[in-house]
């Protein structure tokens, strides 16, 4: 069983929603990530995002490609952000830890190390689940299997567009949790419908039969907590991205703990 899996599974039994924040390896510079990471679980995350970043991000909103371009131009590539994982496991064994970005900078890791070497040197950091935006599910299969003989989950997106046949596609593969983006387009736009969300979940969860986190769009903890009563999870990044830029020098992290803070206590409510 996945950590992922055994976190989710926790939290049912004690009728909790998951937290999960999203943030971008690198960002706002190259040595605060795993000391923020420790920060989100100590103000109440389950399970982490973390971004990789790469040079075209199709599916991410201006907030979230501007983080990714910043963590570009400081030389932060797929063995940065494996490394961030290593360290941020020195000191937690059991936070779930998922990689979410692009087909390409997994590829070419592959294509530098060796095959399979992604999924053998994720494993071996103490990544916990994969999430790449733009590989279709029946050409995941393989990919799949061979994320779970290492103890690591593929998860998809689903959108308010998606099919049964799509959503039946992604439950054949989907493991740990699916991810349901909640407004169309690009990350961080718009604000979230969320009477949208609780007639689409249903759907999804007639042919899905793992958790369903839902993201795009909630920005606060009343969203939160709204969405927080029919969903599984709540996922929030553009958001986090925001506090991160805005905040002074030196104080990224307490801003970003003092929301998620706001966030946990709304769930928990």
């Amino acid at each position: 069983m996945s950590r992922i899996q055994t976190t989710l599974d926790a939290l049912k039994a004690q009728k909790r929603k998951a937290l999960i924040p999203y943030v971008m390896a690198g960002f706002p510079n190259a040595d605060i990530t795993p000391a923020l990471m420790h920060g989100m679980v100590e103000s109440g995350a389950d399970i982490i995002e973390l971004g990789v970043p790469f040079s075209d991000p199709m599916a991410d909103g201006p907030v979230i490609q501007k983080a990714g371009e910043a963590a570009l131009r400081l030389g932060i590539g797929m063995s940065h952000v494996l490394d961030m994982v290593k360290t941020f496991r020195q000191k937690d064994s059991t936070t779930p830890v998922v990689l979410m970005g692009y087909a390409n900078p997994v590829e070419c890791y592959d294509l530098q190390h060796g095959s399979h070497a992604f999924v053998k040197h994720a494993a071996s950091a103490g990544v916990d689940g994969v999430l790449i935006v733009d590989y279709p599910p029946e050409e995941c299969v393989d990919f799949a299997a061979t994320l779970r003989a290492n103890d690591m989950d593929l998860i998809f997106l689903l959108a308010p567009t998606s099919t049964d046949a799509r959503i039946e596609q992604v439950a054949c593969v989907a493991s740990g949790y699916v991810y349901y983006v909640s407004l169309k387009g690009i990350t961080g736009a718009g604000n979230l419908d969320t009477d949208a969300v609780e007639a689409m979940l249903p759907r999804i969860r007639k042919h899905v039969h793992i958790p369903v986190g839902v993201g795009f769009g909630i920005r606060d903890a009343a969203t939160a907590q709204t969405v927080g009563r029919v969903a599984d999870a709540v996922v929030i990044g553009s958001r986090i991205i925001q506090l991160l830029e805005a905040a002074p020098q030196g104080n990224e992290i307490d801003s970003v703990r003092e929301f998620l803070h706001g966030i946990r206590v709304a769930l928990d409510a």
